[in-house]
């Protein structure tokens, strides 16, 4: 039978050197906030209960979390004096469960994986693992002080050891996984007698070393995975090396950058073979390119499934839309929420398309707005061409069926419907529906007066 999982996440950290009103953990890498990521983490794993220990800005942090993750039980715990690590972990006790186990995660330790907390929690036999790292600076961090047979047998802070002890090179990542038992066990026990005067979690490691425990320890696989965020300095850090493990997974899946070093993933993104991406892009959420897509600079895309051998040209935005197969958008190009593109459709430069459906083999090529329409296949849409979906209170339906062709600079003033092979001619205002097969001209007569004489300019 499995154990049961907890997890305590601390995150009641003001962040002062973030130099911000936002409590730390609500600063974002990738588009997510620090504590975000660790939620998200645990959601991969199977995980009975989830404690929150919140502190400075404990009431914007629950609100966060709770509009983002309303799908996710957490149990909150407030910190009200920031007494050390071990006082965080305490004031949790209340809601811990006796049995089971539990992790400690850390809300400003954003990367840590699935994969490497399966990994330790599978480590813990006797009643506690940790995870460590050997570093080649291990200045300021807590060190592993291991015995003649290489057991753990302490954790020593870079205030209270020795220089025997600094010259150490494993460092305490901070996370663990130990018997709910034995915290409720040696938490109560924690004494402040040290240079900071703080309750340190370490000891817990020292108390199980004197009950005969053996403590397991795992190293991550990726040395981002235990790194926390203290300044803007570390969170940029920690961004590029997050962005690059993104990259790198791209790379070996077929996907090509321009230079992996300009591009920025705040979500996920899937990707076929022979993709091309070239600098500045970013894509956010959740998005999926099919085969032999081309993306040139300067793109945005959020949300948004694009298919296979499609051209998106440089500068546009892009947000939760549906684009088939074998289609160009852009240059300057803004797809808003609800757009869909079928096979082979062409969207050009300056055209913003809003809630619509352009047809296979359609054609929206210059300076148009395009807001709640259907538009059937083969259509040309000339440039400058408005849908004048809003009346100041509802939005209204604009249909064009297939093979209908509109002029340029012309109004459709929805709702109305263009029939099959319909011309509208150019600049016409339409407030009627337009038969199949019908030109419709809906603009004023053209009159001409000969031998106009031109407005001079008046003398002073």
């Amino acid at each position: 039978m499995t154990s049961s999982l907890s997890v305590i996440i601390l995150a009641a950290g003001k962040g002062t050197r973030m130099q911000s009103a936002k409590p730390k953990v609500l600063q974002t890498l990738a588009g997510k906030s620090l504590l975000g990521h660790v939620l998200d983490t645990c959601q991969q794993l199977t995980v009975d209960e989830t404690i929150v220990v919140h502190g400075f800005g404990g009431e914007q942090v629950q609100t966060a979390m709770t509009d983002q993750y309303a799908q996710v039980s957490i149990t909150w715990v407030a910190q009200t004096e920031q007494l050390g690590t071990g006082h965080a972990v305490k004031v949790a006790l209340t809601q811990l469960p006796k049995e089971g186990q539990s992790l400690i995660l850390y809300g400003d330790v954003p990367l840590v994986s699935s994969y490497t907390l399966t990994k330790l929690q599978a480590a813990n036999i006797d009643g506690m693992s940790m995870l460590t790292l050997t570093v080649d600076s291990p200045f300021g961090l807590g060190r592993i002080k291991r015995d003649q047979a290489g057991n753990i047998e302490a954790i020593v802070e870079q205030k209270d050891a020795s220089a025997a002890e600094q010259q150490i090179q494993e460092i305490n990542s901070g996370i663990y996984c130990v018997d709910n038992a034995l915290l409720h066990q040696y938490l109560p026990e924690l004494s402040n007698d040290n240079a900071q005067q703080e309750y340190y979690l370490t000891d817990i490691v020292k108390m199980a070393v004197a009950d005969g425990i053996s403590i397991a320890a795992i190293e991550p696989e990726h040395t981002f995975e235990i790194e926390g965020v203290n300044n803007r300095q570390q969170l940029a850090s920690l961004e590029r090396s997050w962005q690059g493990k993104l990259v790198y997974d791209l790379q070996v899946a077929g996907v090509q950058f321009a230079d992996p070093t300009r591009v920025d993933i705040r979500g996920s993104l899937t990707a076929g073979q022979d993709v091309f991406v070239d600098v500045g892009v970013v894509f956010e959420g959740d998005c999926t390119l099919g085969d032999n897509v081309y993306i040139e600079a300067g793109c945005v895309i959020k949300n948004t499934q694009i298919g296979n051998a499609c051209h998106i040209k440089p500068y546009c935005v892009i947000d939760q839309a549906q684009i088939g197969a074998g289609v160009d958008i852009g240059p300057f190009a803004h797809l808003r929420p609800g757009t869909v593109l079928k096979d082979s459709s062409r969207v050009g430069n300056f055209v913003e398309i809003k809630k619509s459906t352009i047809g296979n083999g359609s054609k929206v090529n210059h300076l148009s707005y395009i807001g709640d329409a259907t538009i059937g296949t083969g259509v040309n849409v000339g440039a400058g061409v408005i849908t004048c979906n809003y009346d100041g209170v509802n939005k209204s339906q604009t249909i064009i069926e297939d093979q209908a062709f509109i002029g340029s600079n012309s109004s459709l003033v929805a709702p109305v419907t263009i029939g099959k092979t319909a011309i509208v001619g150019a600049g016409s205002v339409i407030t009627k529906d337009v038969d199949a097969n019908a030109l419709a001209l809906g603009r004023a007569r053209q009159v001409q007066k000969e031998n106009f004489k031109r407005p001079t300019k008046k003398s002073k």
